[in-house]
């Protein structure tokens, strides 16, 4: 794990806010026709609207916490959903604790 690059993809408020808003994500989202929360993730079209932004902005946004593995992409019926990657998390955030 390259810490630079991840502290990079963590110094935005937008990705920060998406990671958040994915830890429960039934609170943050309405109801979706093709993807479980659990398993698949949030459509990127709901985090982009939740965002208010974009799609390319949100696209490269979300580019940048897949490129780091903080996000799984799944593809699934035409739509990318995304979830936490929670052991790549859990593994920074243990780098982050002092020996």
């Amino acid at each position: 794990m390259d810490a630079l690059v991840m502290f990079k993809a963590l110094a935005s408020e937008p990705r920060l806010q998406v990671l958040e808003w994915l830890k429960e994500p039934a609170a943050h989202f309405p109801p979706q026709v093709d993807g479980d929360f659990e398993t698949d993730g949030v459509c990127a079209d709901y985090i982009r609207e939740k965002l208010g932004i974009a799609a390319a902005t949100a696209s490269r946004h979300l580019t940048l916490l897949t490129d780091t593995q903080l996000l799984i992409p799944t593809r699934k019926q035409g739509w990318v959903f995304y979830r936490r990657n929670e052991v790549v998390i859990a593994e920074f955030v243990q780098a982050l604790k002092p020996l």
